[in-house]
């Protein structure tokens, strides 16, 4: 681990205070636990007091961490589908369904949220989840603005088909309902 002074101490505090909920919310929303969460945000911080050297100046130092933060869920998903693959073969079993919220509409959503490429559901997430612009989901995906709206849009498109398909109701009421769902690009944060 790099020396640090008492300066770098007091700029990784001030990034730990001033981050630590939004990197904790960005976990929450990707992982499948508090303790799974809880894990990624030390991750991600231990990641900033290593290199915090090239964690950007403000507000761009949020963006970095997510970017971190991308890469470390990504990173415990793949261990995890490796170890979850592993013990398929060795015990030749399928894993149980996943268990419901309860709610049969947020159920809905979700499975439908699943359904969406990674980076559609990536976008659509740091867009509406994380209240990102396009611009700064961009910086955080390593992409144009242009790529996330484009995803953005092909998510909502897709969410509101597989929604609509769900309901039973008329075919009125299925549209109003998958969009009021999902909203369209005109109440999405713009970049």
């Amino acid at each position: 681990m790099p020396d640090h002074d008492s300066g770098c101490e007091q700029r990784f505090a001030s990034l730990y205070r001033e981050h630590y909920r939004s990197v904790w919310a960005y976990a929450v929303r990707r992982t499948d636990g508090h303790a799974d969460a809880g894990d990624v945000v030390s991750d991600v911080f231990t990641i900033a007091w290593r290199r915090l050297a090239e964690v950007p100046a403000p507000p761009a130092d949020l963006l970095w961490l997510y970017g971190v933060a991308r890469r470390v869920v990504a990173g415990k998903r793949r261990s995890a589908r490796r170890l979850r693959d592993l013990i398929a073969r060795l015990q030749a079993a399928a894993e149980p369904a996943p268990a419901s919220t309860g709610d049969q509409l947020t159920d809905r959503l979700l499975d439908a949220v699943a359904t969406l490429r990674p980076a559609e559901r990536e976008a659509i997430a740091l867009v509406h989840w994380e209240r990102l612009s396009h611009d700064e989901a961009a910086r955080v995906l390593g992409c144009s603005a242009n790529a996330v709206a484009i995803r953005v849009h092909r998510a909502r498109s897709r969410l509101r088909q597989s929604l609509a398909e769900l309901e039973p109701a008329q075919p009125d009421v299925r549209k109003q309902r998958a969009a009021a769902m999902v909203p369209d690009s005109s109440q999405a944060t713009e970049g």
